[in-house]
């Protein structure tokens, strides 16, 4: 018997430890090579766990939910082994404190839809039903216990308790994780965060409490970036195969007012303030897991066709939950662009070490005054905190007013004027 062990992958300095998700194969399946066998989250992406050799997992040492380390042991892979053989017991790691076997998946396997969440499992035992009479609303079509709440109980099922008040309880919405059930009128979920949720609140607040952040604003009227997008939009997209967007000008504009005023690209360490001579800039994306910032690195040597491909590019990783850590490691300066939600104004808060950033907001058609006539035009505010403690109100507002000027007159990006 050839046994290969299975381990944690090696994580940067900057992460500890990581949660082990579900199992994706039981012991005594068959598993081949690259195939992934869990997914281990940290503070900053999940990782995927795959086999390093194809054969029989032998072996299971770490429950799901249970906290890990870098290059931890977490199976063995049986080499000579066959499918459906007797597997010996899980190993004698010790599962996370709060797994117990009631909250064990329903099903474990490798296809989609399968697989219950622990406290979703244990409802779903109650009601008699099976994980796969449910539809699943989770990662992977993973079952929640929002779905095994809303899931009907078979006849033979024991019945729910219900509250003695008239009053019938709307059902919870669902979650991914456990949470204290209450069938009264007036239901309260506890959730616990995830790694990446409670690493966002930690350095939001550690932006507060030591940055000096203030904000300033200003409006820009996008009818010729609108004009020359519109211009060109077929035929970039038909030469480079990706359409183009309007945050490749906002970046294309912050790069000028990074070069003009370099403090905005700067970072404090300690006493000292850090000039940085390159540009890689953030882009806050939204993805089911939270907000995630991938940095786009040496922004000022990218075509316009560079940049939108990468932004889509981080996209697609983001919804996928494929961001790999140094897809989010570094950056000198951030975009937050909160009108793709709708969002007119905004204060954003620095990303530290950073000491700006920029946001921007829905552009929408407003009444201005021009040679002294109200006219209509397309206008976007945009928002600019930075970190007054090296960043003087001059550098941020002339900054701001730089990428102002870029976009309303944006032959100027091509002539790095």
């Amino acid at each position: 018997m050839a046994i290969v062990d299975v381990q944690v992958p090696q994580f940067s300095e900057s992460v500890s430890e990581g949660t082990l998700l579900t199992w994706k194969k039981k012991p005594g399946e068959a598993v081949t090579v690259d195939e992934t066998l869990v997914e281990i989250e940290t503070d900053k992406v999940v990782l995927e766990v795959p086999a390093p050799a194809s054969g029989v997992l032998a072996e299971i040492g770490v429950a799901d939910g249970s906290t890990v380390t870098s290059q931890q042991l977490l199976a063995k892979i049986d080499t000579e082994g066959k499918a459906g053989a007797a597997a010996p017991a899980p190993a004698a790691a010790a599962p996370a404190p709060a797994a117990t076997p009631a909250a064990a998946p329903a099903a474990i396997g490798g296809n989609k839809g399968d697989v219950a969440m622990p406290a979703a499992a244990k409802i779903l035992a109650e009601k008699g039903l099976a994980a796969t009479d449910v539809a699943g609303s989770g990662k992977d079509g993973r079952v929640t216990k929002g779905d095994a709440l809303a899931a009907s109980a078979k006849p033979a099922a024991a019945p729910l308790v219900v509250p003695a008040t008239p009053a019938v309880a709307k059902p919870l919405p669902a979650v991914s994780a456990p949470v204290a059930q209450n069938l009264g009128d007036r239901p309260e979920q506890r959730v616990p965060m995830t790694r990446l949720r409670a690493r966002i609140a930690e350095r939001l607040l550690q932006s507060q409490a030591t940055n000096a952040i203030l904000t300033t604003f200003n409006e820009v009227n996008m009818a010729p970036v609108m004009e020359m997008r519109k211009k060109f939009q077929e035929k970039f997209e038909k030469e480079h195969g990706v359409k183009l967007g309007f945050m490749s000008f906002f970046v294309k504009a912050a790069v000028a007012a990074l070069k003009k005023y370099p403090v905005l690209n700067a970072s404090v360490d300690g006493n000292d303030i850090v000039y940085h001579g390159y540009f890689d800039i953030g882009i806050a994306v939204g993805s089911p897991r939270g907000l995630v910032v991938p940095v786009l690195r040496n922004v000022d040597q990218l075509s316009f066709a560079d940049i939108e491909k990468k932004i889509a590019e981080f996209g697609q990783k983001a919804k996928e939950g494929k961001l790999s850590l140094d897809d989010l490691s570094g950056g000198t300066f951030s975009i937050s662009n909160g009108g793709v939600f709708g969002s007119m104004l905004s204060t954003p808060i620095i990303n530290p070490p950073q000491s700006a950033i920029l946001g921007v907001h829905a552009t929408k058609d407003r009444a201005v005054v021009e040679n002294g006539q109200i006219v209509v035009r397309p206008i976007n505010y945009l928002a600019m905190s930075y970190d007054h403690r090296i960043i003087d109100g001059r550098e941020a507002v002339l900054g701001l007013v730089t990428m102002k000027e870029a976009l309303e007159d944006p032959a100027r990006l091509l002539f790095d004027i």
